[in-house]
Formats: C-alpha cells, structure tokens, sequence
C-alpha cells in the first residue's frame, strides 16, 4: 500500500474482526479500536446496526460461518448469553464461541481476545462452567490468547434510579451491607482489551480486572443517590430467605414449566451470591461479597439478576455523568484475584491466571 501524495509504502493499519459489537462491553470495544486506528469489520445479525462506521459482516453465531473470508489481524469476541440459562449459555458462551474459534483458525488468525467474566474463578452456574469450557478449548487452540475477565459496568448499575424519580424506595437485600463492588466504566474495559492487541505483556494470560475506587455496598448507593436527589434515605428491605423460598419454588415448578427452569436459574444466581464468592458473565449486576477475612473486598463475587433490585453502585460523582465517559484509570485486579484456589475441574485456570 502507497501513499496517494508522496508514493511512499505505508503500513495499513491492522485489521481486527469484532463480534458482540452492540453490546455494552462491545460498543466499548469499538469505540477503542476506531480511536485506534484500527479496520473494524463488525460480525452482526441482520437487521442490527453497528455502533458507528465499520465493515459489516452478517452471520448467525450460533451456525458454521463458512461465508466469511478475509485477513484479519484480531478477532475480539465479546460475545456473552443474555440470560445466562443452562440452554442459552451452553449455545451462546461456548458452541457460538467454538464457532467462532473455528473461524479464526481457518482464516489463520493470530490473535484471540475473549471477553469473559471475573465470575468463572468459582463456578456455581452454567453460564460460568460454560465460559470455562471456551476458556480451555481457546487456551488449547494454539492461538495467541488474552481472556479479559472483568467486573460489573457502571452502565447495568443504576437500575433504581427511575424508582428512587418517582419517590419509591431503594431496595436493598438483608441490610444493605452483604455485599459491595467495584465496577468497571465499559470504555476503560475497551481500552484495555484493545490495549491486549499490542501488549506481549498480556498474551496468553487470563487477565481479572476492575475498576478504580474503593468498593460500594448498596447501602452507599442508596445514601449517594438520595443525596443527589436532596431526599431522606429511604430503604425496603428484601430477606434473603425470600430469595431462597423463591428459589426452591421455582426449581419445582421447573420440572413442569420450561420457562420457570429458566427464572429458577436466575433466581439461583441471586442465592448463590448471597452464600459464595462469584462473578457473573453477563454483567447485569454486580456486587463484591464481605467477609471476616483480611482483605476480603477481594472475594469478588459478581451475580446475573434481570430485576429491578440492582445491587451494585457508581460513585457520586459518576451517577451525575454521562454513562459514556472513561471512569478513572483502570487497575489489573488483586494478586488474590489473579492467583484464585487451585479449580480441579478446569485446571487450565490455575497456570494460565499468571502465564
């Protein structure tokens, strides 16, 4: 390739293949590699737009995509299951994934970078031991690899904001303080997964991170909020123990009725992070679990829940802008984060946390 003015050789900028462009996570992405300088070539379904100027691609993932051809420097998935249902994990988290690595291995590119989650260093749900599964099969693939865990977005965390408008109370389970969080602004979190393309640092290595500030329970997202709105704090509490009763009815009722199995998965998530240390792939919502333990705002444990209850925070001063704008500097997580307990069934995890 030639300069048209002068005749000089230039190089052209790298290309990079995205799936998951219209995402929260993948609009961050895009925005990245277009300040980048990057060629982006958008893999969509028909009938969706991508997030600005870019090639476009039309492909459904969950199908062989034997039609797309080309040179590509990247593939960047940021492909995630919108309910995190058994059924939906397993076809989106991992078989669309393993389509998509195949795809990259038969146009030969280089370069994998996975979106993940911070949630899948201790497997509870299906999504996650879906996310593992790719996981191992990408680190095995003989790609240069970075799977990118990272924590809640400010975007999915303000759930409650048009509740506490119209005078209504904050929800919050238990006291308020079971749980807190650190999420990540979803251009810092592109920033750095694009940062991945040009970084040895980071190939092939499981990189967890988070976002700046200290940690948030919902009871400080509550009193933030109110104080913006210039109203007395004003919370209703849902018992733990009521999450469990609904868990437990819709398991049974999932025997019967498809649709309950799938509100029981979700309502399993809300349960489980109330009892363990776990992250959620989606990244609906997000919360940090607290314990006696020295440092144990590093137990990260993130949850899927589609309900109005959303239990993680933004900063004061981050609830007043727009939910675009770079939230502070992005940190790699803890060195507990990056070197979790030893995972018997996805050994993988264990040397690859730390290259």
């Amino acid at each position: 390739m030639r300069d048209s003015l002068t005749g000089a050789r230039v190089k052209p900028s790298p290309s990079v293949l995205l799936f998951g462009a219209t995402g929260t996570a993948g609009q961050g992405v895009y925005r990245a590699l277009h300040r980048a300088g990057y060629q982006v070539t958008c893999v969509l379904r028909k009938g969706q737009t991508p997030p600005g100027p870019a090639q476009i691609l039309h492909a459904d993932i969950t199908q062989p995509m034997p039609h797309i051809l080309g040179q590509f420097d990247a593939i960047i998935s940021c492909v995630a299951s919108r309910s995190g249902s058994r059924k939906d994990a397993w076809a989106i988290d991992h078989a669309a994934q393993l389509n998509i690595l195949e795809l990259a291995q038969r146009l030969d590119v280089k370069q994998f970078i996975l979106l993940s989650a911070i949630c899948v260093q201790n497997p509870k749900l299906p999504f996650q031991f879906a996310k593992l599964a790719f996981e191992k099969a990408l680190i095995e693939s003989g790609l240069t690899y970075c799977i990118v865990r990272p924590t809640a977005f400010f975007k999915s965390l303000s759930g409650q904001i048009p509740r506490l408008r119209a005078g209504k109370a904050f929800l919050v389970f238990g006291n308020g303080e079971l749980t807190a969080c650190k999420p990540i602004s979803d251009d810092d979190l592109g920033n750095f997964m694009v940062g991945c393309i040009t970084d040895p640092a980071r190939y092939n290595k499981i990189l967890p991170i988070g976002g700046p500030g200290p940690a948030i329970t919902p009871r400080d997202q509550a009193q933030a909020l109110f104080a913006l709105l210039e109203r007395p704090v004003k919370l209703r509490r849902v018992p733990v123990a009521l999450l469990r009763l609904i868990c437990a009815g819709l398991r049974l009722a999932g025997v019967v009725f498809p649709a309950a199995q799938r509100k029981a998965d979700l309502a399993k998530s809300v349960c489980i992070m109330q009892r363990n240390p776990c992250w959620s792939g989606t990244a609906q919502s997000a919360a940090i679990r607290r314990s006696t333990r020295p440092q144990a705002e590093q137990n990260i444990c993130l949850i899927t829940m589609r309900t109005s209850c959303a239990l993680a925070t933004r900063s004061l001063g981050e609830i007043t802008q727009s939910f675009k704008r770079p939230h502070g500097q992005l940190r790699i997580a803890s060195t507990k984060i990056q070197a979790p307990q030893p995972n018997k069934q996805y050994p993988h995890q264990n040397a690859a946390a730390m290259g």
